[in-house]
């Protein structure tokens, strides 16, 4: 019998890719990206464990999972930094420029 390729795993590839580069759009990208890769990767490794005789490509799974999860974690990083940030300077001081000028001079004066 010939040997299919695994339903979605390219697919769960790309989410895994998409999920790292997200995470440097603000993180929710990433976070979106990330849960739908491992969701994929999930149901494609419980297929393929019914008969991974008929499947081929889950190569592309477990490394579509894993960059997923990559993905995952540092889009979560991210935000909790992001997060930081604006409780440490303030949302004020982060919309006018010259507010932002004056806390960084005071920040490096310390």
């Amino acid at each position: 019998m010939e040997k299919q390729k695994l339903p979605n795993s390219t697919l769960v590839l790309v989410m895994g890719i998409l999920s790292i580069v997200g995470c440097c759009c603000y993180g929710a990208p990433g976070i979106v990206f990330g849960i739908i890769a491992l969701i994929m990767a999930k149901k494609a490794t419980n297929l393929y464990n019914e008969a991974p005789e008929n499947y081929e490509g889950y190569g592309n799974v477990k490394t579509g999972k894993i960059m997923g999860l990559i993905g995952l974690i540092f889009s979560i990083l991210f935000i909790a930094y992001l997060v930081w940030v604006i409780s440490f300077i303030g949302w004020e001081v982060l919309q006018n420029p010259e507010l932002l000028q004056e806390k960084i001079k005071d920040l490096s004066n310390q």
